[in-house]
């Protein structure tokens, strides 16, 4: 189920055939879910509600052919590795994956180990890949380490095109969005002939947010459907607990956006910066607790100098760029497809109950629907 599913539609762009960042010709998606486990909470044993997900970025070998890339901080409390290389040199060299906080290192690891296995031994490959995370402590024994090199290995060989699956998937599985289940949510937008016909992609680990400040296309859907009506996982902040617990709203957001557009880094990092105005639109702020890390890789100049040691015997590599000009059509494209994306995981999302019997509702679609249709904005004919 997603929001256009209910007649929901955000924005006035056109998504592509598959309204997910598979839009983008070579993209693929793949999960990996694990789920086992009920009752309190024993570390290394569990409950376990967690999981990886991985962005293939293009149909060659992505961990020697590289694509441009930028990205964007909304604020840092969380951790993308890769971002520095990025940053100085302008290049993404293989998938990205999304996990949940603690098994960073452990999908970072597990990214170089099927590198190696899939190239040459004895030459002169590195690798220095993307892990990004949100914090799905919530629900899951996260300290219990339970995400493994063969859950990414998985990921891997489960990447495909077409439909992404949402919700309770990979890396989304223990993610928790404006006090409702949340999780793994993706959108694309075909921008308008006269702005370059390029097609750009969202997906989203959503995992951020208080109630209160949720919207959907500016309706103030968090207020109508309040904690009294469906229940927050969190604990209300007058009911004692440990002083470690997170307050209401606490998480964090990973944006992976992908384009076909020839983009130069500095205009990926532009359009990544835009990311950050569709989380905006459903009420996020950037909190001082949430990790907001955007990574933008356009596909548009392939053939790039590659990043082995092993010399290129090329001095110069022709590349195009978008003119700037007609660069907005990506950012409003990205602006929508992220708000989009957000929205697909809530609506994706299904009730889940998690360690300490701690339970993330699902968004009810009905009232969903309802408090859209009374502001007018719900489906066609209901407006």
């Amino acid at each position: 189920m997603r929001a256009r599913d209910l007649g929901i539609v955000i924005g006035h762009g056109r998504p592509g055939p598959w309204n997910a960042i598979t839009d983008v010709p070579g993209v693929r998606v793949g999960h990996t879910t694990v789920i086992d486990g009920d009752g309190p909470l024993v570390v290394g044993r569990g409950p376990i509600r967690t999981g990886v997900t991985v962005v293939v970025p293009h149909d060659g070998d992505v961990f020697t052919e590289t694509v441009y890339a930028g990205s964007h901080r909304l604020n840092g409390n969380g951790e993308m590795t890769g971002l520095e290389w990025i940053r100085e040199a302008g290049g993404l060299s293989g998938p990205i994956g999304i996990t949940n906080t603690h098994s960073v290192g452990i999908v970072h690891d597990a990214i170089i180990r099927n590198a190696v296995r899939t190239h040459p031994t004895g030459g002169s490959f590195w690798s220095l890949p993307v892990a990004a995370e949100t914090w799905d402590g919530l629900l899951n024994d996260t300290d219990g380490l339970h995400v493994t090199m063969d859950h990414v290995d998985q990921a891997l060989a489960n990447a495909h095109d077409g439909p992404v699956e949402e919700g309770n998937v990979g890396g989304g599985t223990g993610m928790v969005c404006h006090e409702f289940k949340g999780g793994i949510g993706s959108a694309s937008r075909v921008v308008p002939p006269a702005f370059g016909g390029w097609t750009v992609g969202v997906l989203v680990q959503a995992n951020y947010g208080r109630r209160d400040l949720l919207r959907v296309d500016g309706v103030p859907v968090g207020e109508a459907i309040p904690n009294t009506e469906v229940p927050s996982p969190y604990r209300p902040e007058d009911e004692d607990g440990p002083a470690e617990t997170p307050p209401p709203g606490s998480g964090s957001i990973i944006v992976i956006v992908a384009t076909d557009a020839p983009l130069l880094p500095h205009q990926c990092q532009r359009v990544a910066q835009r990311a950050g105005l569709g989380i905006a639109r459903m009420g996020g702020i950037g909190g001082n607790s949430s990790g907001d890390l955007v990574l933008c890789f356009a596909t548009g100049n392939r053939s790039l100098p590659g990043i082995s040691f092993a010399a290129d015997p090329r001095q110069t590599s022709d590349v195009r760029a978008v003119n700037d000009h007609v660069i907005n059509g990506l950012f409003e494209g990205v602006i929508e497809a992220t708000e989009e994306a957000i929205l697909n995981a809530l609506v994706a999302a299904e009730t889940m109950t998690g360690r300490d019997g701690i339970t993330a509702y699902a968004i009810p679609h009905d009232r969903l629907l309802e408090t859209m249709i009374r502001y007018g904005r719900g489906p066609a004919g209901h407006a």
